[in-house]
Formats: C-alpha cells, structure tokens, sequence
C-alpha cells in the first residue's frame, strides 16, 4: 500500500515585485491556511516520507510552514527527507505521474507532492478511480489552495501508480475543515 498527497501551495500575493510568477510569496491569509492544514494532517495523518515541493517560492513557503505546523503537532523531530524540483512548477498530470514513480528510487510508503494547478488538480481527479462519493464530488469542482488531496494505492512500487488506480481517501481544505469543525 502506498499513499499519495497532493497538496496545493497557499493563498499567494497576486504579483512579485520581481514580476516573476515564480517569485510570488504567500499572502496573510495563505501563511495561516498553511498552518492549519499543516497542523491537520500532523494530528490526523503519518508525516510523509518524501515531500517533493516546487522551486516556486509559494510552494516553498508553504511547505515550510506546513512541516512546522506538522512537527508541532506530532511532536516529532524526525523531518520527512524533501527534494525541490524545478519539473513541479507548470507541470500536466502526465508529467507530475512520471515525477511521481520516480519516487520508487527511495520507495516511502507516504508521497508528498506540494505544487500547483491546474496539473495537480487535474492530477487528483484523473488518479481516483474510487473513494468516498463526497470527497470526490468536492475535488471536481476545484483543487483550492492549501487543499489536500489523499490518494491510497493497493501497489507495491511507485512505479505502478496509474490513473485510475488510486482510491481517493479524503480531500479536504482549511475551508472544509471550518465547515466540519473536523480540526
């Protein structure tokens, strides 16, 4: 069994000063989703093994706060290994899959990738074959950021992950979590 999660970066500043889409930082409201969900999954969810995140300084930013807000709430010290990869930032679902099996090379039994859309969401939506009805009707509409999509594959290697193969566990978002009150 492996399980994937894919995690959109933060609320971000609508331009850089550079004027480098890829320099654009996470806005107040971002920096305080990143917490929440980071917080979330460090009292729901097992730490990742591998966190793969985006050059992008959003996705940078948030995965920096989420693993803060994660090790608060686990009370761990052992960080997940990450790897920032440039190949995250722009990429299809067919790219972001390739990126993906990649991941065999370390075999972590728990896969975070923290990147954009609309690859990631359009990611999401093309690996859940199955899951829980509602979480899959929430996904279709959008993949917000700091949203969460966890994704459970019945494999034994990355390299087997497919579309359509995945069964979607939960999606959820700082958004949904207020709703639910499911802190």
């Amino acid at each position: 069994m492996r399980r994937l999660m894919l995690l959109r970066h933060a609320k971000t500043e609508h331009d850089a000063p550079s004027g480098h889409d890829q320099d654009r930082c996470l806005d107040d409201r971002g920096r305080l989703d990143a917490a929440v969900i980071g917080s979330w999954i460090g009292r729901h969810l097992s730490v990742p093994e591998l966190v793969l995140v985006s050059t992008a300084v959003r996705a940078q930013q948030t995965w920096e706060i989420v693993r803060q807000a994660m090790q608060d709430a686990t009370k761990t010290t052992v960080p997940p290994q990450v790897e920032t990869m440039a190949e995250l930032y722009g990429a299809e679902p067919t790219q972001l899959l390739q990126i993906i099996r990649m991941a065999e090379a370390t075999d972590p039994k728990q896969l975070m990738v923290v990147g954009h859309n609309p690859g990631m969401h359009e990611l999401a939506l093309a690996l859940a074959g199955g899951g829980e009805a509602a979480a899959k009707k929430a996904l279709e509409d959008n993949l917000p950021t700091t949203g969460l999509a966890i994704l459970d594959f019945a494999i034994e290697d990355w390299n087997e992950v497919a579309f359509r193969r995945g069964t979607l566990v939960r999606f959820t978002s700082p958004k949904l979590l207020k709703q639910t009150s499911d802190d």
